[in-house]
């Protein structure tokens, strides 16, 4: 089911719904693609519908990207937006079947820091974009995330990040603060970050370190470390890595009824 939360083309995203009454715990999922425009949510669909088969709702999002509408802060306000309209327009189009006191986030790539930016937003200032949320997820996985935008950008060379932004972090060290998950510690829910160790896209020091401070910060974050794994695997649904992903999400919507 497709269903619009704002007025550009690309605020919609697909609603998948079990085969089976209401109400369901909801999975929002971020799609990556280095926040680019050429890359959408299509490669998700086969992700969210083995988690619909599996008894969950999904809500597989799209958002405005760089290189179209997007980019700093749109990109952000996007999927905030997206995922309060669970509340409203999507709760609608779903009545009874939909338990918003069961939201969960998994997300890839740059979708997973999106992903693991939501899962933090409430700790942001009123006035920030994501700020006061009225949807308040309950756990996050992130599959290959990027957690620090500032250490992507310099460390890491990462010019998709730079385009996110708009510049390095000497130019814009507020947005670069306001957008890296790991600046917004402790958030107070589980996040379990999955990282291949042959991922040479986004390096898995990003999961690590996150979820070293994370765990410095009092949060009960877990790094899942795989070898062997790349950082496309995560977005085959046959793939071992979804197999794990799919696994940890379900583990939080089970355990967290």
């Amino acid at each position: 089911m497709r269903i619009r939360y704002g007025e550009d083309p690309d605020n919609f995203g697909v609603l998948h719904l079990p085969d089976r009454p209401g109400p369901h715990p909801v999975v929002v999922m971020v799609h990556g693609g280095g926040w680019l425009e050429n890359h959408d949510l299509s490669y998700f669909e086969p992700l969210a519908r083995s988690l619909a088969d599996a008894g969950v709702a999904v809500w597989n999002v799209e958002y405005r990207r760089v290189g179209g509408s997007g980019g700093w802060p749109t990109t952000l306000a996007d999927v905030d937006d997206a995922t309060e309209a669970l509340a409203t327009v999507v709760q609608k189009q779903a009545p009874a079947e939909l338990d918003l006191d069961r939201v969960h986030l998994a997300g890839h790539s740059a979708g997973g820091h999106l992903a693991a930016w939501i899962a933090g937003r409430h700790t942001l200032s009123a006035n920030a974009p994501g700020g006061q949320p009225t949807v308040v997820p309950r756990s996050a996985t992130i599959m290959a995330g990027v957690f620090d935008l500032s250490l992507a950008a310099t460390a890491g060379h990462d010019g998709f990040v730079r385009q996110l932004l708009d510049g390095l972090p000497q130019e814009h060290p507020d947005r670069y603060e306001m957008a890296s998950p790991i600046n917004h510690l402790p958030i107070g829910l589980p996040v379990t970050a999955l990282h291949g160790s042959a991922d040479e896209t986004v390096d898995p020091v990003q999961s690590r370190s996150y979820t070293v401070a994370a765990n410095s910060a009092g949060d009960p974050a877990e790094l899942r470390m795989i070898d062997g794994v790349g950082h496309g695997d995560f977005g085959n649904v046959d793939s071992p890595a979804w197999a794990l992903a799919k696994e940890t999400i379900l583990h939080y919507v089970t355990s967290d009824s």
